[in-house]
This record gives C-alpha cells, structure tokens and sequence, in this order.
C-alpha cells in the first residue's frame, strides 16, 4: 500500500500531551494525525493517506448512516522500557476484520495493508504511546474501522468504501488494583443468533446489548451476560468480553464461537493458559453450570477478558430473583493476566512470537 503523509501544523504542544499521557483515560484523547484509504470495484483500495486529525464530511444519504454497513477492530500498542514500540497480533486483528468483512459484505483489506497501514500511523504519532515504569499498564488503544460511505438509499452493498485508523491513549483499565466485576444475567435480550452477526465485529452488535448493559447497571451490576438466542440456556459473552471458567481439577471451559465474537485476547489465553499445564476446551457451557458449579465448589475461578481490560476476575451473578456468590478464588486468573501483560509490555520472553515491532 502506497501511504502519502500529510503532518499537522498544529501538533498538540508537549506540555498539554504530558498532562494528557499522565491521565488519559479510554477514548478521550485523539492523536495528531489519522489514516484514510478509499475503496471503489474499478480502483480496488486506493488513496492512502495520513492526515491532520479532524472531522469528516458525510454526504446525508451516506450508507453507513442508514444501513449499517460497517467493520471495526480494536488493538493496542505498548511502549517497552527501552523507549521501542510494539503491537500485539495485528495479524489477527487483520484476519478478523477479513472475516467481518465476508459478513457484512464488505471489500477485504489484505493482512499486509492492515498491519502497514496500523503501524505507519503509529509511528507518526508515536509521541503518543505512554510511558510505563513498574506495573504500569498504559497503551495506545488503535481503532481500525470501515463503514459504506457511498451516498445512495438503497440495501445493497456500497460502492465506495472508506477504510480508517484513529489512535487515542488509554491508561490503565483498573485503577488501584484489579477488581472482580459483578454480571447481571439477561433473560430477555439476545446477541446473536445462528447465521447472525455475533462472530463479526460491528456496531450492530455492541448497539444491540446497550439496553441489556442499561438492565445490569439499573441493578447494580457492571456487565450483562448473554445466554443463546435459541435455547436461552448457554452462556455466550458479556457485552464486550469473552468468558473463561476454571474447575477445581485445572481445567478451564470457554465457550464455543459461531455465534460470539472469536477474541484475540481470548485465543491468547487458550494459548497460554495450555502452555501453563491447564487444559482447555472449548464448548457450549450451561448457565446452569455455571450456577451449580460454583455452588458446589467445582468451579473454582471464573474471569472475562478482551483487549481494554485485558483479563478481569468475575465476582457474583445476578438475575432476577437470584444470585450466585462469587468463586473462591482469582489465583490462577491474576497468574494469566500478569503472564499477558508482560509480553505485552515487553517484561517477559515472548515465546509465541505475538508481538511486532514498529519502531
């Protein structure tokens, strides 16, 4: 991919970005500069450009605004002590966005564009990747995403398509210590169904569980679970984030994709977690599992995990009428958090060849 590169002339001053890498919160802060690429069925993606940061001008009638055609994927870059910066798996974030593409009938970007086209951004702005000393945890949240920008009224799949990365640092996702998140089971509001577009990462999906994630915060709670649309008896995903359970033998169950959002962080833990002695299946798990499983004390642990929090232990579950304690324990959970994010970070031997350098 051929990048042409514009910089800005009013590059954020160095003090205000020392002010904005000591507390950047999530999504607040926008780096100096954006990529764009366009896509036509003549030209095939063309017109790669990095630009100042700014607004977009959208036609009314653009086809993302009315049909919802569009792609996004979310990754991180890590500053390591020695000042280099790195990303970890773009290639899957890149094949992930091949596979929501399929489903939402939209162009492919080849993995070689994506990664280039992910790292040229990051390291014009790489000013902007935080600095982290001890524990530290900040990073550059990376938000690659494609929407339908022609401008026509009409279901049928675009006929231009823009291609985007934005670029905004994130502190870390809890502050003074891990905490274990409370789930309030949703009875009445599904994710995704067979054939549906519950393995595609796209807006469609997270605007689809907000009143479910309203329901679990009304009561308390700070993430909703969603069961199957079918059987409405098999735990699927929270409403950003995939689930683990860990027995008392030390084995772990995750559920089975299809219809959920196949994780890169949730792939790296099978990965590691097996590395670590643990094994690891994957297959459809009851709530009812879940609810007498720990009552019983065979499961002994249960955590969530996705790229903004990593991985987090999971306290009690609510629904209505009911409650489930939290599991005895997070040791195993706070062992496979600290193993990632120290390859993340560069604080410990990448044995699975996950991280790429940039600069």
């Amino acid at each position: 991919m051929q990048i042409s590169t514009e910089l800005s002339t009013s590059l954020v001053d160095d003090a205000r970005l020392a002010e904005i890498l000591a507390n950047p919160g999530f999504g607040v802060h926008f780096t100096d500069h954006m990529l764009t690429a366009e896509w036509t069925p003549d030209a095939g993606w063309h017109d790669a450009r990095i630009t100042p940061y700014g607004p977009l001008t959208l036609d009314p009638a653009t086809a993302v605004l009315h049909y919802a055609q569009e792609t996004f994927e979310g990754m991180k870059a890590y500053r390591h002590a020695d000042g280099s910066i790195w990303s970890f798996r773009p290639e899957a974030n890149a094949a992930r966005m091949v596979r929501s593409s399929h489903r939402l009938a939209l162009p492919v970007l080849d993995t070689d564009d994506f990664v280039q086209a992910v790292h040229t951004l990051v390291e014009v702005d790489r000013r902007w990747v935080p600095d982290n000393t001890g524990e530290g945890e900040k990073s550059l949240y990376i938000r690659p995403f494609m929407f339908a920008s022609e401008a026509f009224l009409g279901v049928r799949p675009a006929q231009h398509v823009t291609f985007m990365v934005i670029c905004s640092p994130a502190g870390a996702y809890f502050k003074g210590g891990v905490k274990p998140v409370t789930l309030w089971l949703t009875e009445e509001y599904t994710r995704a169904a067979r054939g549906g577009m519950g393995a595609a990462k796209t807006g469609g999906n997270y605007a689809s569980s907000l009143v479910a994630q309203q329901e679990a915060m009304a009561e308390g709670c700070d993430q909703v679970v969603f069961l199957d649309a079918q059987e409405g008896r098999y735990v699927e995903e929270l409403g950003g984030m995939n689930m683990y359970f860990v027995f008392d033998d030390g084995s772990i169950v995750t559920p089975e994709t299809g219809t959920i959002l196949e994780g890169i962080t949730r792939s790296s833990i099978i990965e590691l977690a097996g590395k670590m002695g643990h094994q690891v299946t994957e297959r459809k798990f009851g709530i009812d599992e879940w609810r007498d499983g720990v009552t019983s004390g065979r499961i002994t642990e249960i955590f969530a995990c996705g790229t903004a929090a990593v991985v987090t232990p999971v306290g009690s579950l609510k629904w209505q009428g009911g409650e489930v304690p939290a599991p005895a324990s997070t040791e195993l959970t706070t062992k496979i958090r600290q193993a990632l994010v120290d390859v993340q970070f560069g604080r410990a031997e990448d044995t699975f060849g996950w991280m790429r350098r940039i600069c």
